[in-house]
């Protein structure tokens, strides 16, 4: 190991409070995720100032040093040759959870479902986006056809790969609530099935007229629950609880046949005649006020949510997002808070790329340049904690930028075709005739962040303030 990333590793542990301030540390792709006993031993000054650190901040927890990708490694292998021992990734993670208030927890909590299915509908979000180009009559036209020659087959291939993860979401919700509450996700597979079983009045006709649930003891309406969020979060949640007691109890001689048995049972039974009324007028009434407030006249919509996310990130319960996003997208099949929440991205990447170019600080911009790019890919806190929060006025000057990009996309209108995807690679969520506009507006929230940082949010006589 070279000598360089021991000097690196031990001002770390000077900077942080020493070793016994240090209750475990992991890393990941960029960044050194340390658990600190006492938050305030941390000299944030020291810390920021230590070679190859691009920025520093405490969030879910945890308190985060980015070094970047492969540095981070380099910086991780000395601090274990310096006889600290490392923890999992997860590990860190599941201390991290006990920190923070009750809603914070509970957020984190959402998170750790949601997450690990996102990817899969990221890439149905790409698909509609494909499908959009593909069916757009001007494409058609360049390519010598009509919309009519559109074979039956391929429409019907397209509905596939763009409604499959829509109609299971269910299953794929309680599996992941299975796996994080400890449950077997086998089960919250099939209890996920279950809830969209064909037996069952399907939920998209029954919203259309064309199907009527079925009501069980004369006021109980049971319905499938394709595209639902909370019924099958909740099923998955008290699902895994239950499998856990319920195997405390059995003997193990017949708990391989009796726990899964029971499990099912109870919680299908809970499911349809229970937590899914209950819950799916739950989701009904917050898809409606989600939807009243994206259709706030006058691009209101747009400066609030554009002007604030950031905001919101910050405080690390961003991911509560992710469960309105998935709502709109199940019941919609567009997602307009992406357009809303990437001008905030963007104008924050703009914000900090002027404080790079402005500064004459080598410091500066070698923290400046690679967090902007971070943030034009779709990750702002690089950005925020390592620049704009540092010197606030950046930060400010961002928040301007993305209500006014907000703003703009209200009023035209802009929805994506999937979720997570933002910035630079979200233009892959707009393929269809909402590509100009989407570039238009994010260069309008770029150019107004990096004009107003440029003139009023930041100088170089801010270093002596630092």
């Amino acid at each position: 190991m070279e000598k360089g990333y021991k000097d690196i590793a031990s001002k770390v542990f000077e900077a942080i409070g020493g070793r016994e301030n240090i209750s475990s540390f992991a890393h990941c792709a960029t960044r050194l995720r340390i658990m600190v006993h006492d938050q305030t031993k941390v000299n944030q000054e020291a810390v920021e100032n230590i070679e190859k650190v691009k920025g520093a901040f405490y969030n879910s927890g945890q308190y985060q040093i980015i070094f970047g990708t492969g540095t981070v490694n380099k910086v991780y292998e000395a601090v274990n040759e310096l006889g600290i021992k490392g923890t999992s990734t997860s590990e860190v993670k599941a201390e991290a959870k006990k920190q923070g208030n009750a809603f914070q927890r509970a957020i984190r909590t959402f998170g750790d479902v949601f997450v690990p299915i996102i990817p899969v509908l990221v890439a149905t979000g790409l698909f509609m986006g494909l499908r959009g180009v593909l069916t757009q009559e001007a494409v058609l036209n360049w390519l010598g056809y009509t919309p009519n020659d559109i074979p039956e087959n391929f429409i019907m291939f397209t509905q596939v790969v763009t409604d499959t993860a829509f109609a299971f979401l269910p299953a794929l919700i309680a599996w992941s609530a299975f796996k994080v509450f400890g449950g077997s996700p086998v089960l919250g597979i099939v209890l996920g099935l279950m809830l969209v079983n064909p037996a069952l009045p399907n939920a998209y006709a029954v919203g259309s007229g064309d199907a009527h649930p079925i009501h069980f003891f004369g006021f109980i309406p049971v319905v499938g629950y394709q595209g639902s969020v909370l019924p099958a979060f909740f099923v998955g949640l008290i699902g895994a609880k239950l499998e856990r007691w319920i195997r405390k109890k059995v003997p193990d001689s017949i708990d391989l046949i009796l726990t899964p048995f029971l499990t099912l049972l109870i919680m299908i039974t809970l499911g349809l005649f229970a937590i899914g009324p209950v819950f799916h007028s739950l989701e009904n009434v917050i898809l409606t006020s989600t939807k009243a407030i994206l259709d706030l006249p006058f691009g209101l919509a747009g400066i609030i949510i554009g002007g604030l996310q950031q905001v919101v990130v910050i405080t690390g319960v961003h991911h509560i997002f992710n469960l309105l996003e998935i709502q709109l997208l199940a019941d919609t099949k567009f997602n307009p808070f992406n357009p809303l929440i990437t001008s905030a991205i963007v104008a924050q990447g703009a914000a900090t790329l002027a404080v790079g170019l402005k500064s004459k600080n080598k410091k500066v911009k070698a923290l400046a340049f690679p967090s902007a790019f971070s943030a034009f890919l779709g990750i702002t806190e690089p950005a925020i904690f390592g620049v704009n929060l540092r010197f606030f006025k950046p930060f400010i000057m961002g928040l301007i930028g993305g209500a006014v990009g907000g703003f703009l996309a209200s009023i035209f209108h802009l929805k994506a075709t999937g979720m997570s995807v933002t910035a630079i690679p979200g233009l892959l969520l707009y393929l269809n005739n909402q590509i100009f506009i989407y570039i238009f507006v994010n260069l309008i929230a770029f150019a107004v962040s990096f004009i107003l940082t440029w003139l009023f949010g930041y100088n170089d006589k801010m270093l002596k303030n630092r």
